[in-house]
């Protein structure tokens, strides 16, 4: 009851205050992602649709890595307990793998090492990584179309050629590319390639943490904790690090990038 203008609500005797308020609203789960929109496509005459998600994009060390998933559209069905790799556990993700691949015709996954980010940048890694998976994708069938996670198509070839231009490398994804936000989170084929993505690289990380195990990455998957930037300050980087980005807490804009790496 929302007590009037002037008026002092009344508590019943043997009440407590906590009582009288409204219960907090039960948090509801995400809902699960769908082929909804990926079925739209369709509609334009596609037949085979691949999405594509990306993982590692702000960690410290290791790999950007890019999962490709392709569907076809006319006879793909749902495929239940897939969401966004954020939002499952490591043994959830781990039983998911069999089942992603099993079910879509193909799949494929690219990574570009921190090397390569430092000499390319970060989208041109991206880039680099999802060619890699594009490549691998293909070697089964090729996708009419790509569904991305994010709003920017880092994906496509930097510069599209023109009719007088040498043809592009077969490599390259020569598919139209449409960018959604939060496609991980409602769209079934990239929430299926994040979960690919996810689980290949950070079975990269745990390796990598055996050859460099000061940096706890079988723990942090090279992301920015705490304990990782501490380590980076006493020990400097590795070369598995990403020299070009500024690592340590320590460090400032002015300070600029790493001075390493450290170690072999």
């Amino acid at each position: 009851m929302t007590p009037q203008p002037g008026r002092t609500l009344r508590i019943p005797a043997g009440a407590t205050a906590a009582a009288a308020a409204p219960a907090p609203r039960a948090r509801t789960a995400a809902k699960a992602p769908t082929l909804r929109y990926e079925r739209t496509f369709a509609a334009l005459g596609h037949r085979v649709l691949a999405g594509c998600d990306e993982v590692g994009r702000g960690a410290l060390a290791g790999p950007v890595s890019v999962g490709l998933v392709a569907v076809q559209l006319e006879s793909v069905r749902a495929l239940k307990g897939v969401r966004d790799s954020k939002l499952l556990t490591p043994a959830d993700r781990q039983a998911l793998v069999p089942q992603i691949k099993k079910w879509c015709p193909a799949w494929g996954v690219g990574h570009a090492s921190a090397a390569e980010i430092d000499l390319l940048g970060l989208m041109g890694a991206l880039r680099l990584a999802g060619t890699r998976a594009w490549t691998q994708v293909c070697e089964t069938l090729t996708p009419d179309v790509v569904l991305l996670d994010g709003n920017h198509n880092w994906l496509s070839p930097e510069m599209q050629a023109s009719l007088f231009d040498e043809p592009e490398d077969d490599a390259v994804c020569t598919a139209p590319v449409h960018t959604r936000i939060k496609a991980d989170m409602t769209c079934l084929s990239v929430a299926a390639a994040s979960v690919l993505a996810k689980v290949e690289r950070d079975a990269m990380m745990v390796e990598y943490a055996s050859l460099h195990p000061e940096y706890g990455w079988e723990i942090n998957k090279g992301y920015a904790t705490e304990a990782h930037r501490a380590a980076i300050d006493t020990l400097g980087p590795s070369p598995l690090h990403r020299l070009s980005w500024r690592l340590g807490t320590a460090r400032t804009v002015e300070d600029g990038p790493a001075a390493g790496p450290v170690g072999g």
